[in-house]
């Protein structure tokens, strides 16, 4: 040290460390002179001693002075060195990036000052250190003292114009650097991070593209910056690297579509629209590298197509069309459970446009893909089901299309029409406000007297008696009320001339039974007055209750629609009709005289011609003959085929299976009544014993069918 120490004369070490600067900048120059004559001698084993004494003396030393005579040092001897200097940096250089961190914020400047004249004698030799230097910067650019940024801007400067015009520099070692700073807060050192982006992209000879996933969800990061000015350079940035990718042929598009995916879904609205554009542009350009991802897309392009702001919408509602339109197969990685999970999740979005485009994915996917959709259904099937209490209607009959096409397979179809019925079961509310909506629907996409019976089979069996009667009544009014329904009234209508009509009548009957009115209208739909009078004729006390009165009314109110038009006009011949007018007759008896019912069936019933009506004829109608009406309309409709059904509908049975189901009904009722006070042993015995008669009962109607 010794040595070294004699190299520099006392009065330059003692002007180095001066508190005047002028003293010091003139010590350095002398240094400079000393190391030129070193170089030139080629006495580079004393220019190290020289820098060491630099370093231990003055660069690390306690008083800040003495730190920036190093500084000034340091700069002078790389000047001395010129063109040598290049292997001596690894001395040189260290001490100074140091002194960026120093808590004096003249020394923080000086050392700024320092490398900037270092950096202009070295150039291209500077590069190795780059990286360090990179990161002092960085550091530098959100100094407190506003001198000491104004000195960070200088170099960074001079750095970049090194950088740009150097073949040394490597990308790949700088971009961990990068990734790394990309997410801190500070706006200065944003602002100083996109400038390095902005100018390493500017060189033809950096391919920054292809490193742009490691950096690309910082740059989305500061869109939502509180600072205009970051806002807009991250934009400019981001705006540059899109237009590159479209010109370019290779790009990496399944990692940047897992960034945008997240920040689609972004609380601010600049962000969204930016990711959500980017996206329309992936979908456009990235063909099959984005099959695995298009689940996650579709994930966020969801929720988008309901954002609050319109231009986000249009830009998701556009590529939600194209994603669909583009026709991916399982074997190149289309995920289809993966799709159903999004579809699935979003249909209990809080917006009613997400719900409806989830459910047209899943349409989509069962038309192109109907087999691998049918095997992931169990995960789906309960979410569909739940959607038809949906408060929109719109997507009440988009669950109920998806539904129509994979009930296409039988077994899905009982399922369907098992699981509906569960459901207006556990929610009475779904069934008065959505039922005739749902079962006209469907009627309308798997054929009525399909669904009919399927229904009339499942209630027909129903433990709950109460729920069946309600339902029943349901399906009653729906069948006399709805136009989807006019074909299977028609069919109906011929239930005594025709096979497919009594098969269709038989089948319904079965669980029309739960209701009195209902069974009342299904004959009277049927033409089956003489029948209809003899249901109302069993009807005992305990029948006519309120809940009846009231399903009596709308029936009486139906009687005045058009479709009863055929049974009104058969009122001109009453004695052809006879059964018909004892039936309305009965009905209008059934009323309290004082109701709007009583009054608008009693007006029909005096236009009646009572002049046609003979005295013998009401004799032959009161006998009793079964089969007198369907002798008189097969005399209206001479066919073989009603030759054959006349003796087909065993009408005994079927009044027989009435006043059963009316003697489980009353059963149940007691039951209940009874429970309120007391759990009773013998009523259990009694549904018991009428449970097993009831079935045996049966058994012999079921086999002559």
């Amino acid at each position: 040290m010794t040595d070294a120490l004699s190299l520099i004369p006392a009065s330059v070490l003692r002007n180095l460390a001066d508190k005047l600067y002028e003293k010091r900048k003139n010590a350095a120059l002398e240094i400079e002179g000393i190391v030129k004559q070193l170089a030139v001698a080629r006495e580079h084993e004393k220019i190290s001693a020289l820098i060491n004494v630099l370093i231990t003396e003055f660069a690390y030393s306690p008083q800040a002075n003495h730190r920036k005579g190093g500084l000034i040092g340091f700069a002078a001897a790389t000047v001395g060195l010129s063109t040598e200097a290049a292997q001596h940096l690894e001395k040189i250089v260290p001490p100074v990036l140091n002194s960026f961190a120093d808590q004096d914020s003249r020394v923080r400047y000086y050392a700024c000052e320092a490398l900037y004249n270092i950096a202009k004698v070295v150039r291209g030799d500077f590069i190795s250190f780059f990286n360090k230097i990179f990161d002092a910067l960085c550091k530098l650019s959100a100094d407190s003292d506003p001198n000491v940024q104004s000195a960070a801007h200088l170099l960074d400067r001079l750095i970049k114009d090194i950088v740009t015009d150097s073949d040394q520099f490597s990308i790949e070692e700088f971009i961990p650097l990068l990734r790394e700073r990309m997410n801190v807060l500070n706006p200065y050192v944003r602002q100083f991070l996109v400038g390095w982006i902005t100018v390493l992209d500017s060189v033809p000879e950096i391919d920054m593209l292809g490193f742009l996933p490691d950096f690309l969800d910082g740059l989305f990061n500061m869109l939502s910056d509180s600072s205009h000015e970051i806002r807009q350079q991250a934009d400019s940035a981001l705006s540059e690297f899109l237009q590159e990718i479209k010109n370019s042929p290779n790009v990496d598009y399944g990692r940047m579509a897992e960034i945008l995916v997240q920040r689609a879904s972004s609380p601010d609205e600049f962000t969204r629209l930016t990711s959500i554009t980017w996206i329309n542009e992936f979908v456009r350009l990235g063909g099959e590298q984005l099959v695995p991802h298009y689940a996650d897309i579709l994930g966020a392009i969801l929720p988008c197509i309901s954002d609050k702001e319109e231009k986000i919408r249009v830009v998701a509602r556009e590529t939600n069309e194209e994603l669909r339109a583009i026709r991916a197969d399982p074997a190149d990685g289309f995920n289809i459970d993966a799709i159903l999970s999004i579809a699935r999740r979003d249909l209990t979005s809080e917006w009613e446009t997400t719900r409806i485009e989830a459910l047209h994915w899943i349409a989509t996917l069962l038309a192109q893909h109907r087999t691998e959709v049918i095997t992931y259904l169990n995960h789906t099937y309960d979410s569909l089901l739940s959607a038809l209490s949906d408060s929109s209607d719109e997507v009440v009959l988009l669950v109920l299309d998806v539904h129509a096409c994979i009930a296409k397979d039988a077994e899905y179809f009982c399922r369907l029409v098992e699981l509906l019925v569960y459901n207006f079961k556990i929610d009475r509310a779904l069934l008065e406000r959505r039922g005739a909506m749902i079962v006209r629907r469907l009627c309308v996409l798997l054929d009525a007297e399909r669904v009919y019976r399927e229904f009339s089979l499942i209630l027909e069996g129903e433990s709950d008696l109460d729920f069946s009667s309600v339902m029943v009544q349901a399906l009653n009014l729906i069948l006399l009320a709805s136009s989807e329904l006019a074909e299977l009234r028609i069919l109906l209508k011929h239930s005594l001339v025709t096979s497919l009509g009594m098969d269709l009548f038989v089948s319904l009957y079965s669980s029309w039974c739960h209701s009195p009115m209902a069974t009342i209208s299904l004959c009277l739909l049927a033409q089956a007055y003489n029948h209809a009078s003899s249901v109302i004729q069993s009807l005992g006390e305990e029948d006519i209750d309120a809940k009846f009165l009231v399903q009596l009314d709308k029936l009486i109110r139906l009687l005045e629609a058009p479709i009863f038009a055929y049974l009104r006009l058969q009122l001109l011949e009453p004695g052809k009709h006879t059964w018909l007018l004892k039936t309305l007759y009965g009905l209008l008896l059934l009323l309290p005289q004082q109701s709007a019912a009583f009054k608008i069936l009693w007006t029909r019933l005096k236009t009646v011609p009572s002049y046609t009506v003979s005295i013998e004829q009401l004799k032959h109608s009161s006998s009793g003959n079964p089969y007198s009406q369907i002798l008189q309309i097969m005399e209206d409709n001479k066919t073989q085929d009603a030759a054959n059904v006349c003796t087909a509908i065993n009408f005994p049975a079927r009044l027989q299976q009435f006043e059963q189901m009316q003697l489980r009904h009353r059963v149940h009722s007691k039951s209940c009544l009874m429970s309120l006070n007391s759990t009773s042993s013998a009523v259990s015995q009694e549904i018991q014993i009428y449970e097993e008669s009831y079935h045996s009962s049966l058994l012999p109607e079921i086999s002559r069918s």
